[in-house]
């Protein structure tokens, strides 16, 4: 491990000598990682990308590396989709989730390469790292942190940092 990676522990996550609080998939972490499971899979996570909402935040509050979400900007969750677990645009016949919600949970978000870029069906989709609906609020998966502790992560993190999430 190095002072690049993002490590998951009972006391929250630690990255760059500092301690943030997150919370993680509501049916825990596991090793066995399936669609719709709820779980954050355990492993070693390559970052591999950072998308953010440009009429929500300014390009100087987010790292240079990051890309616009536009409008119809999808991921795709559905096991029939030919581009399952990959960002698609609308529209889309294919179960989907949108990346520019209403709420601001996506507002910055870093794409891990969970299942990506090559996945297996079912093996679950989008491991992202965003901002929380609250603390102690669990995900469907991803690692949520603050609005405020989030963006400080991403602008310290160079593009194939690790999110490490032990189990």
């Amino acid at each position: 491990m190095s002072v690049e990676d993002i490590v998951v522990t009972p006391m929250g996550a630690r990255f760059a000598g500092r301690r943030f609080p997150c919370t993680l998939g509501r049916g825990g972490i596991t090793r066995h990682k399936r669609e719709g499971d709820g779980c954050t899979p355990a492993g070693m996570h390559r970052i591999v990308g950072c998308l953010f909402r440009p009429d929500r935040l300014a390009r100087g509050q987010v790292p240079g590396w990051a890309v616009p979400i536009g409008p119809g900007d999808l991921w795709s969750d559905d096991l029939r989709d030919p581009d399952y677990n990959l960002m698609v645009r609308a529209p889309h016949r294919f179960s989907h989730e949108s990346l520019r919600r209403a709420d601001p949970l996506y507002d910055l978000v870093l794409i891990t390469d969970w299942n990506w870029p090559y996945p297996e069906k079912g093996r679950g989709s989008a491991i992202f790292l965003h901002a929380w609906r609250r603390p102690g609020f669990p995900t469907a998966g991803c690692v949520a942190f603050s609005r405020p502790d989030l963006r400080w992560i991403a602008n310290r993190l160079s593009p194939g940092g690790r999110l490490i999430v032990p189990g």
